[in-house]
C-alpha cells in the first residue's frame, strides 16, 4: 500500500494518411500500459480510493460490478497486489464460474456476492449502503466503476501528465474520468468526451454533479452520436476498425470503450471537425481484458 505510484504511461504518435490530409496530429495516451492488469482509468480511480481507505484505517474493500466489468478485474488484482481483503457485489443472481472475469477475480482471492438485478439497483441507495456497512464492518465501500470524489483526483493527475494540446478526448461511461480530467487541463485545451451509451444525455448533468467546477467551464462537451448501438453493442465495421488499428498501428483496442473513442475520432477527423494544425490526444483507458469476455460470449 506504500507503492501506489506506477511509472507514467507513454504517448504513442499515430501516423496515417487521413491525419496528414486533415492537417492534424494524434497521440494516444497508452494508459493500458500502466500495469499488466490494474490499468487505465480503473487504476486512476482506484489509486486515491486506496489511499483514503488506508487513511481511514480500514482493512477491507467492497465494490459493485457487472460480471464482465473492467472495474472488477482491476479491483481484484489491486486487492491481491496490496494485500487487501476484497469483496464485490455482482449483478445477477448466479455466478457463471466459466466467465473469464469472474474466474480471474476469484483467483485473486476476492469474495463475490451475486445478487438479483432488483437488489443491484440499490447500489447507490443510502439505506442499502448503511446495511452493507453493518454487514461488512471495517470496510471501505467503492461505488460501481470507481467514480467518486477520490477517483477524480486520479483522473486529474492523468490530465496533468499530458503535454499541451488543443483537444483531449476520452470515452465516457459513468462520467468520472472526464469530470476528473477537467480540473487538470488548462482552459486552452478542449476536453471532448465520446459517450459509449445510447441516449445518455444525463451524463452532462452527471459530470457537473461529480465536479461542480464543470458548470463554470466552457471547454468540455460530450458527443452522443457515436455509441454504435448502445452500451456493450458494436457493429462489424467498428470491430474491423479495431483490428485494423492493431495491425497497422500496433494499437490494441476493444469495441466497448476505446474502440468507440478512436473510431469516433477517425470519423470526426475525416469530416473536418478539428481545425488544421490541431494537436489531439486520445486517452486509452485500458479495458483490454474485456476482449476475453467478448470471445467467451462469441461476440468476436
Amino acid at each position: 500500500m506504500d507503492k501506489l505510484d506506477f511509472p507514467e504511461s507513454p504517448l504513442q504518435l499515430i501516423h496515417a494518411p487521413e491525419l496528414d490530409a486533415a492537417g492534424v496530429s494524434l497521440h494516444v495516451k497508452r494508459d493500458d500500459l500502466l500495469h499488466p492488469t490494474i490499468q487505465g482509468n480503473k487504476w486512476r480511480k482506484l489509486k486515491y480510493n486506496l489511499k483514503a481507505m488506508k487513511q481511514a484505517r480500514q482493512s477491507a474493500l467492497l465494490t459493485f460490478a457487472g460480471p464482465f466489468s473492467n472495474h472488477l478485474y482491476a479491483t481484484a488484482m489491486a486487492c491481491k497486489q496490496f494485500g487487501i481483503q476484497g469483496s464485490a457485489i455482482i449483478r445477477g443472481s448466479q455466478l457463471d464460474q466459466n466467465n473469464p472475469t469472474i474466474r480471474f477475480a476469484k483467483a485473486c482471492g476476492i469474495t463475490l456476492h451475486a445478487v438479483s438485478r432488483q437488489e443491484y439497483r440499490l447500489r447507490n441507495d443510502p439505506d442499502y449502503l448503511t446495511q452493507l456497512q453493518h454487514r461488512f464492518p471495517d470496510t471501505f465501500i467503492v461505488p460501481e466503476g470507481g467514480s467518486n470524489q477520490y477517483a477524480l483526483q486520479g483522473c486529474q493527475e492523468l490530465a496533468q501528465s499530458l503535454p499541451e494540446s488543443h483537444f483531449v478526448c476520452c470515452a465516457v461511461g459513468s462520467g468520472g474520468t472526464l469530470a476528473g480530467m477537467l480540473d487538470g487541463l488548462s482552459d486552452d485545451s478542449q476536453l471532448l468526451g465520446i459517450s459509449v451509451l445510447k441516449g445518455a444525455q444525463y451524463l452532462d448533468d452527471e459530470v457537473q454533479r461529480l465536479n461542480p467546477h464543470a458548470a463554470q467551464r466552457t471547454n468540455w462537451q460530450i458527443l452522443h452520436d457515436y455509441h454504435d448501438g448502445g452500451y456493450g453493442k458494436f457493429s462489424a465495421s467498428l470491430w474491423q476498425f479495431c483490428l485494423r488499428m492493431r495491425q497497422q498501428h500496433a494499437l490494441p483496442l476493444e469495441p466497448i470503450y476505446t474502440g468507440k473513442l478512436i473510431y469516433a475520432l477517425w470519423q470526426l477527423i475525416e469530416q473536418g471537425y478539428f481545425p488544421r494544425g490541431s494537436r489531439i490526444i486520445a486517452i486509452h483507458s485500458g479495458g483490454l481484458q474485456g476482449l476475453d469476455g467478448l470471445r467467451y460470449r462469441n461476440l468476436i
